[in-house]
């Protein structure tokens, strides 16, 4: 079977100030290293309302929707900017995730890849923070949860920075196991490996700066056994790639083939434990020659796992 790459041109209208790191070339830089690439490729509906409301309050969402500008910049928090052009990017790239859940779950594809901006995972539930406005990688599994009546879905985060949105919209929910990897201390303070969540679906794993791959691969094997003693019926990733060597804006310094070993090893227990059913979503990643690099030994791993 095939992967999909789910995206819109409604992602590259979303812009940031000069000089913000979460910039149009970063999903332009994504999608030209999978140009050749032979993937099944969809367009990315808007997500429908209900789909976001299911993780964020109605009055929530409707106010950063009505907070877009016509010309300009609106900024909600120091770092989370909306352009005339960001609400149809965050809700295509919700809605990204949501038809890629259908995808996999359908059996129309092996796997797929949501080659979408912004990022989700800092969203909360009332709050946009960290370039982010919804969790779209929460709301793929609020819908599948509810729409195609899985028991358990996990969410893999191995972007640097702590899924604190994500973790705010899911850990309620004890059909939801979520685990991030992160560097500590680093932006936005949270997810201490002390916090297992209300149900102790939570596993957060701090990495000390400079940590490398030994000790990446190390605490991801940990996760994944954790993980796969859940049995999850779908896997959900944020695919962050700023822990690269290369990133500005954090220092655990990962390698490419880092993000290859992970992506395979997650693979691998998708295989075990629900049928290789896995969707990622594209998350952090701020060195465009390394986000390049990572998302395409991301995806080069996907497809050779769906075959």
């Amino acid at each position: 079977m095939a992967t999909a790459l789910v995206t819109h041109p409604d992602c590259l209208g979303h812009v940031n100030p000069p000089g913000h790191p979460e910039q149009v070339a970063r999903l332009e830089t994504v999608l030209e290293v999978l140009e050749g690439m032979d993937l099944v490729r969809v367009s990315a509906p808007m997500a429908a309302a209900d789909d976001l409301t299911r993780v964020h309050p109605a009055p929530y969402v409707d106010a950063v929707t009505a907070a877009a500008p016509e010309e300009g910049f609106v900024a909600l928090d120091a770092d989370t900017t909306l352009s005339p052009g960001s609400i149809s990017a965050a809700w295509r790239a919700a809605g990204a995730v949501v038809r890629a859940v259908d995808l996999v779950l359908g059996g129309e594809v092996a796997n797929a890849f949501c080659a979408v901006r912004p990022p989700g995972h800092h969203a909360e539930r009332q709050t946009p923070m960290g370039f982010c406005f919804f969790g779209s990688v929460a709301v793929g599994a609020a819908h599948a949860l509810e729409h195609h009546g899985l028991k358990r879905v996990a969410i893999l985060d191995f972007d640097v920075h702590h899924g604190n949105g994500t973790q705010d919209l899911v850990q309620d929910d004890p059909r939801i196991f979520f685990a991030s990897s992160h560097q500590m201390p680093l932006y936005p303070g949270t997810g201490d490996p002390s916090d297992d969540g209300p149900h102790g679906t939570v596993m957060n794993v701090a990495l000390p700066p400079g940590s490398g791959s030994e000790l990446f691969r190390q605490v991801w094997s940990d996760i994944l056994a954790r993980m796969e003693a859940f049995r999850p019926d779908l896997i959900l990733v944020s695919a962050g790639f700023d822990a690269h060597v290369r990133d500005p804006l954090a220092s655990i310094a990962l390698r490419t083939s880092d993000f290859a070993w992970v992506t395979r090893a997650i693979c691998d227990a998708a295989d075990r434990v629900c049928g290789g059913r896995v969707v990622s979503a594209l998350e952090g990643g701020y060195d465009l020659d390394a986000l390049g690099e990572a998302a395409a030994a991301h995806v080069t791993v996907l497809m050779e796992q769906g075959q």
